[in-house]
C-alpha cells in the first residue's frame, strides 16, 4: 500500500518532473552528447550506461547529481511571451510520442536495432514490459543520434504516461522497478516541491498579466521631435528689413494607438501636443520659409487623427476618417518615399511632397485605392475641412469647404513609381488657402479676398525611381483657380510649382540618408487680376543628413535656402537652419 501511495506521487508529479527537464534545458537547442552519456546537466535520473552490458542484464539504473540549476541572475522577469512559450513546449514536447513518432509494440520493428547492439536488451525491455518507446515513421530509433534535453523530457513523460495507463489496469511495475521509483521520490522531494511552487507561481503570473494587460488587439507607437530652428535673412520689404527671429527650441509628441480586430484592418487614434512655431507671417514675411514638422497648440494635448482602415476584398483598401485628414496619411500614395515623412523626411513644408495633396484637409473623408494589378492602381478620395461636423449653413459634408481627388498609379517595377493625379477643391469664401501654405501669399488667395469663393481644378504628376542606393524623384503641380463669387467672380489664375530630389541612402551607416531638394514653390504665373501675378521667380534649395544614432533615435541637421522671397527680386535671400532629433517607439 505505501510503494502503491509512492508511486501514485510520482505519476501525479509527471508534469513537474517533465517541467523540471524543460527548465533545466532551457535555452539549449540541439545539444551534441556522447551516445554513450546522457546529457548533462540533466538531473532526473540516469541510465548506467558505462558499464559494459551482457546478453541476459538489463540497465542497470543510478540516481544523479540532484542541484537543480537556478535562473540566471540578471536575465529578468520572463515576459508574458516566453511564459507561453514554455507552457507551449511543455504540452507539445509531451505529446511528441503520439504526433512526431509511431509506437512500437515489437523491438523487431525497429530495423536499425539488431540483437548484436548493446543497448538492445534495454530498448526490448522498455516496449514490451512498458509499451514506452517510439521510433521513426521511417521504422528506425536511431539510437546513434545525438539526444536533446527537450527529448528526453518528451520521452521520460510517454513513460511515466504509459505507467499510469498501466496502474489503472492493474499491470503496474513491480520489484525493483518500484523500489526504484521509490527511491526518485525520496530524492527529488524537496526539489519537486520547489519546482511544483514555481509551475503554480508561473502560471498565476501569466494568467494575471493576460487579465490586465491594456489589450490584445491595440499597440501604442509613438514619435517625440525635440527641434533646435532659426532664421538668417532680412524678412519681405512688406514686413520691413531686419531679422524678425531668434533661435528656438521647440517639441512635437504624437502617440499612436493603434487598434486592429481582424489582422487585416487598423482603427488609428492619435493624441498630440507640440508648440513649434512657423516661420511665416510677421516673422519672414512669407510661408516658403515654413519647417515641414511645425505646429502650435501650446503642447496641449489633442486627438489630431482618428481613422479606420479596412480592405474589400483582396484588391480594395478604404479608409475613413473622423478628423485630422491629409491625403499623403491615407490609404493614396503621394510617390515621394524619402521626403514625405515630417519626421523622417523633408525639414521644409514644401519639400515633403507636391502641393496639391494639401488642399482643404484636417477634417471628415474617406480614400480607397484599388490594386487594378500589381502594377496600376486606382484611387479616390472626398475629404473635407474641419467644418465637416458643424451643421450650420455653408458646412458639413457638402455644403461647406472640399476636395475630391482621382489618381492613376504605376508601378512598373518595385523600384520604380509613377502617378498622374487630379484634385478639385471649392473654398466657400471663409479662408482661401490654395497651396497649403507652401507658396507666395498671391498663390495661396490668388483673388486676394478670403470672401471670396473659389473652386480649383488641380493636376499633378510625381515620379520616383530606385537604383541600389540612390533615389531620384520628383513632381509638377498646375492648379487652375477661378473666382466663384464677389467682384472678381469669373477671374482665373494659373498656379504652378515643381521640385526634384535627390537622397542617398544607408551613407555612414545603415538607416542614414542625404537629401537634396532643389525647386519652385506655388508661383502665380497668369491672373486676370494683374496686381496679384507673380512677376519673378522663387527658389528652393535643401539639404539634409539624417544619422540613425540607434533604432530609436535619429538626427537631422538639414537647411534650406529661399532665393527672391515671395517670387520678388527685390527681398532678401532667406536662410532656415534646424537640427531635428526624433525619438521613436
Amino acid at each position: 500500500m505505501i510503494m502503491s501511495t509512492l508511486f501514485w506521487k510520482t505519476v501525479k508529479a509527471s508534469p513537474v518532473l517533465l517541467f523540471a527537464c524543460l527548465f533545466v534545458a532551457s535555452g539549449a537547442s540541439a545539444a551534441e552528447s556522447n551516445p554513450h552519456q546522457m546529457a548533462e546537466g540533466l538531473s532526473i535520473a540516469t541510465i548506467d550506461l558505462d558499464a559494459e552490458p551482457t546478453a541476459s542484464s538489463s540497465p542497470r539504473f543510478q540516481l544523479a547529481d540532484s542541484t537543480f540549476p537556478e535562473p540566471v541572475p540578471g536575465a529578468g522577469t520572463p515576459s508574458v511571451e516566453s511564459n507561453q512559450e514554455i507552457l507551449q513546449q511543455i504540452q507539445r514536447y509531451g505529446n511528441q510520442g503520439s504526433t512526431s513518432l509511431d509506437q512500437v509494440t515489437s523491438v523487431g520493428q525497429l530495423r536499425d536495432v539488431s540483437p548484436g547492439d548493446w543497448a538492445y536488451e534495454a530498448l526490448r525491455s522498455l516496449v514490451e514490459r512498458y509499451g514506452c518507446i517510439a521510433g521513426y515513421p521511417d521504422g528506425t530509433y536511431r539510437g546513434n543520434r545525438a539526444l536533446t534535453r527537450y527529448e528526453f523530457a518528451a520521452g521520460l513523460n510517454a513513460c511515466l504516461q504509459q505507467i499510469e495507463r498501466l496502474l489503472v489496469n492493474g499491470d503496474g511495475p513491480n520489484g525493483p522497478d518500484l523500489t526504484t521509483l521509490r527511491r526518485l521520490i525520496q530524492e527529488f522531494e524537496a526539489e519537486l516541491a520547489t519546482l511544483g511552487a514555481r509551475v503554480d507561481n508561473l502560471e498565476g503570473r501569466v494568467a494575471f498579466l493576460e487579465d490586465n494587460q491594456f489589450s490584445t488587439t491595440t499597440k501604442l507607437k509613438g514619435e517625440v521631435i525635440f527641434a533646435l530652428a532659426d532664421t538668417f535673412g532680412d524678412s519681405t520689404e512688406d514686413f520691413g528689413s531686419d531679422d524678425e527671429t531668434n533661435l528656438i527650441f521647440a517639441d512635437r509628441v504624437r502617440l499612436n494607438l493603434e487598434t486592429s480586430f481582424t489582422g487585416r484592418d487598423r482603427l488609428r487614434t492619435r493624441l498630440q501636443a507640440r508648440n513649434i512655431s512657423s516661420f511665416s507671417g510677421d516673422l519672414t514675411g512669407t510661408n516658403m520659409t515654413r519647417l515641414g514638422f511645425d505646429g502650435d497648440n501650446g503642447n496641449d494635448v489633442e486627438i489630431d487623427e482618428l481613422w479606420y482602415r479596412f480592405p474589400l476584398g483582396e484588391k480594395i483598401s478604404v479608409q475613413i476618417d473622423a478628423t485630422g485628414v491629409e491625403y499623403q496619411d491615407t490609404v493614396i500614395d503621394p510617390i515621394n518615399p524619402y521626403f514625405a515623412s515630417s519626421g523622417s523626411g523633408a525639414i521644409s513644408r514644401f519639400g515633403r511632397f507636391n502641393p496639391i495633396y494639401r488642399a482643404e484637409t484636417g477634417g471628415p473623408g474617406i480614400t480607397a485605392t484599388f490594386n487594378v494589378s500589381d502594377a496600376l492602381s486606382l484611387s479616390a478620395g472626398y475629404v473635407v475641412d474641419g467644418g465637416g461636423s458643424d451643421p450650420a449653413d455653408e458646412n458639413g459634408l457638402f455644403d461647406g469647404n472640399y476636395a475630391a481627388l482621382g489618381q492613376v498609379a504605376f508601378t512598373p517595377t518595385e523600384n520604380i513609381s509613377l502617378a498622374a493625379t487630379y484634385l478639385h477643391s471649392y473654398y466657400n469664401g471663409g479662408e482661401v488657402n490654395v497651396t497649403g501654405s507652401t507658396g507666395s501669399s498671391f498663390a495661396s488667395a490668388p483673388f486676394g479676398n478670403n470672401d471670396t469663393a473659389t473652386s480649383v481644378d488641380a493636376y499633378g504628376i510625381q515620379a520616383n525611381a530606385l537604383f541600389g542606393k540612390f533615389s531620384v524623384g520628383g513632381w509638377v503641380g498646375y492648379q487652375d483657380a477661378e473666382a466663384e463669387s464677389g467682384a472678381n467672380e469669373g477671374a482665373d489664375a494659373d498656379i504652378w510649382n515643381w521640385a526634384v530630389n535627390l537622397a542617398l541612402l544607408d551613407i555612414g551607416g545603415e538607416g542614414n540618408k542625404l537629401g537634396f531638394i532643389f525647386g519652385m514653390p506655388p508661383k502665380t504665373t497668369g491672373n486676370d487680376i494683374a496686381t496679384r501675378e507673380d512677376d519673378n521667380t522663387s527658389y528652393h534649395l535643401e539639404a539634409f543628413y539624417r544619422y540613425q544614432l540607434t533604432d530609436n533615435i535619429a538626427i537631422t541637421p538639414g537647411a534650406f535656402v529661399i532665393f527672391n522671397p515671395e517670387h520678388d527680386d527685390d527681398n532678401d535671400t532667406q536662410f532656415v537652419g534646424t537640427l531635428r532629433t526624433v525619438f521613436s517607439f
